[in-house]
């Protein structure tokens, strides 16, 4: 049951203390896109995750993992100077497999970032990558979020009860 558990928990992409990932040797983050760097109705990337990124392209190769079309996510691609993969599947690990193979990366120099436990953190745990969970952007989701949501809830329910994990207690 411990797969649901992400390796650190933040609030959002901001909070993150990129230096201490460097640290442990993660080269690669790879984020997820709706509600982690923007919201879903988002054309292109807000203007403060934007610099946010430019400034950790200095120390990490940045790329995006989504479950949304080319379509989608080929603006944010554009707009950052970034790799990505459309329709990863996640919580298949065909995404990240992908970029690994790709970009010719070991796992333990990946990191995955998302908002959502059920398909980001998931994902990323199966692969054995670190896993960093945000709160999500804002309140609005695709329909099948709305039913991962429902499913997160239970799990974080389940998991507030062992004393494993509790949303709003961050750490990391």
């Amino acid at each position: 049951m411990t797969l649901f558990k992400p390796t650190i928990y933040n609030k959002d992409i901001f909070s993150i203390n990129y230096d201490k990932l460097k640290e442990k040797g993660i080269t690669c983050l790879v984020f997820d896109l709706d509600n982690t760097l923007g919201l879903i109705d988002n054309k292109k990337c807000p203007r403060k995750t934007k610099k946010l990124l430019k400034d950790l392209k200095k120390d990490f190769l940045i790329l995006i993992c989504s479950n949304n079309t080319k379509k989608r996510l080929k603006p944010y691609l554009k707009d950052l100077g970034v790799g990505g993969v459309a329709w990863s599947m996640k919580p298949s690990t065909r995404g990240l497999r992908k970029i690994k193979h790709n970009y010719h990366l070991k796992k333990n120099e990946m990191c995955m970032i998302g908002d959502q436990i059920v398909t980001d953190v998931l994902a990323g745990n199966r692969f054995r990558i670190m896993t960093v969970l945000v709160d999500p952007l804002g309140d609005a989701d695709l329909k099948i979020t709305g039913l991962n949501r429902k499913i997160e809830a239970k799990i974080i329910k389940k998991y507030t009860k062992a004393g494993i994990f509790e949303r709003g207690k961050y750490y990391g």
